[in-house]
């Protein structure tokens, strides 16, 4: 009887952890973005204190576009997305690998390597999103 009195009375379901709309990679291909200019202002100056403080925002803007990724793999795309794009998960593993090698890189054409496989990302998820 308890039970029954304590039961919810209307159930939800979503299929992320939040109502849609709290979740978009722009904020990984943001960071990204900002990695791979870091990365060209970089090799435009020869400063040594402009590439020492270029090398240490390019790491942190890395990590954030790290965890954009790794929350949008983990929060987001559910069993569905990956049954229907069953490339997801080798994709989200290359690009967190893509985006390491770019932390560590000042080449910007790693950073653009991270940039094709969020732009590849992107595609799904707003895919996801129509249907």
């Amino acid at each position: 009887m308890l039970s029954r009195l304590f039961a919810p009375k209307v159930q939800v379901s979503a299929h992320c952890d939040l109502p849609c709309g709290v979740y978009d990679p722009a904020q990984a291909r943001i960071e990204a973005e900002s990695v791979k200019a870091i990365q060209d202002k970089y090799q435009a100056n020869e400063d040594p204190h402009f590439r020492m403080r270029a090398t240490t925002i390019k790491e942190e803007r890395a990590e954030l576009a790290k965890h954009h990724v790794s929350v949008l793999w983990s929060d987001y795309f559910k069993p569905p997305h990956f049954e229907k794009y069953p490339e997801l998960h080798q994709l989200v593993n290359d690009t967190l690998k893509a985006i390491s090698t770019a932390k560590g890189s000042t080449d910007p054409a790693t950073g653009q390597k991270a940039l094709d496989y969020i732009t590849q990302i992107d595609k799904i998820f707003w895919e996801t999103k129509k249907g």
